[in-house]
């Protein structure tokens, strides 16, 4: 079995050096000819809270050669479909792709390479990049989970080999609701990454702030109150219900909502959004695949989301320039 990771970056490259860590092969691809170089000289270090530099196979894309059963996809969505039309040529005749992306990206991806050839991937930690090579994990060791699954009903191919590599890092549940996990991350990102880009700041700090908190408060609710028109039963990350903990109907149980934010985000409280880290490189993010979703979601099944639409517009102003990621932006969700 061959597998790569396309597109390591922060997440990729984490995963990789774990995998080759505990007895796995598996390739990593990166345009970044910085990184791969440092990759292949230096093996990647991970840094942050684990500490540890693996030797790991790395290329840059126009060096594949050959087909993979198992590609694990972490790049962008905004070129999923130039991408995957390339990778088509790279991939067995049974072989999978896998996203590891934000928002609800299968679809497209099976209408490339078949529905049977996706398998979605949700990632419950985060990660950062420091330099070429180096890369820091911001989420605790213990809340290292993945959550696998298909959006068709068809038999994907090489369902326990992805498990058994993913689980060379943490934990991996199959889950035969993949749309209701796909939903539990994007309702995460739309409420974490999205603040975070938008104030310029990690998810402890944005869960931290009061102001902010209500924010963040609030564009969970967004996502909850679509899912509940939309028939999506969201599930539980890590164990934990977030419907059950965070939606409310009345004062008081908005109230322990809130209190129940920055404790739920503790073991991720350094992460800073890959959005965020997109902005300060000044290039163009995600927003439209994360906060865009549940807008577009919302319009669909008839429920307002003023909030995630804030969210959009303000990510949308900051990489047009006329506005920078600060806690300054708070005023426009007044």
């Amino acid at each position: 079995m061959r597998a790569a990771i396309y597109g390591a970056g922060s997440l990729g490259t984490i995963l990789g050096a774990y995998i080759a860590k505990n007895g796995g092969t598996i390739e990593l691809i990166n345009r970044n000819k910085a990184h791969v170089e440092a990759l292949q000289k230096n093996g990647a270090t991970v840094t942050g809270t684990v500490n540890f530099t693996q030797k790991v196979t790395a290329y840059t894309p126009d060096e594949m050669s050959g087909v993979y059963d198992i590609i694990f996809l972490i790049t962008k969505q905004q070129q999923n479909s130039e991408v995957v039309t390339y990778l088509k040529d790279f991939l067995a005749k049974d072989g999978v792709i896998v996203t590891l992306q934000n928002g609800i990206p299968e679809l497209l991806i099976g209408e490339i390479v078949g529905e049977e050839r996706v398998l979605g991937c949700t990632v419950a930690w985060g990660a950062t990049m420091q330099q070429p090579g180096v890369c820091e994990l911001t989420s605790a060791p213990d809340s290292l989970s993945f959550s696998i699954g298909s959006l068709s009903a068809k038999t994907t191919h090489h369902l326990e080999n992805v498990k058994n590599l993913l689980e060379m890092m943490g934990t991996v549940e199959v889950d035969s609701n993949f749309i209701g996990s796909r939903w539990s991350k994007l309702l995460i990102n739309s409420a974490f990454s999205g603040m975070s880009a938008v104030l310029g700041c990690t998810f402890g700090e944005a869960a931290k702030n009061k102001k902010s908190c209500k924010v963040v408060q609030a564009l969970i609710k967004e996502c909850i109150d679509v899912c509940a028109a939309g028939n999506i039963k969201i599930e539980p990350v890590q164990g934990k219900d977030i419907v059950k903990l965070l939606d409310y109907k009345n004062r008081f149980k908005k109230a322990i909502s809130l209190f129940i934010i920055p404790i739920a985000i503790r073991k991720h409280a350094k992460l800073k959004a890959s959005m965020l880290q997109d902005l300060e490189k000044n290039k163009k993010t995600e927003v439209d695949a994360i906060n865009g979703v549940a807008s577009a979601f919302g319009r669909k099944v008839g429920v307002p989301t003023p909030m995630n639409d804030k969210v959009v517009e303000i990510v949308h102003r900051i990489e047009d320039g006329e506005l920078t990621p600060s806690f300054d932006n708070l005023k426009f969700f007044c």
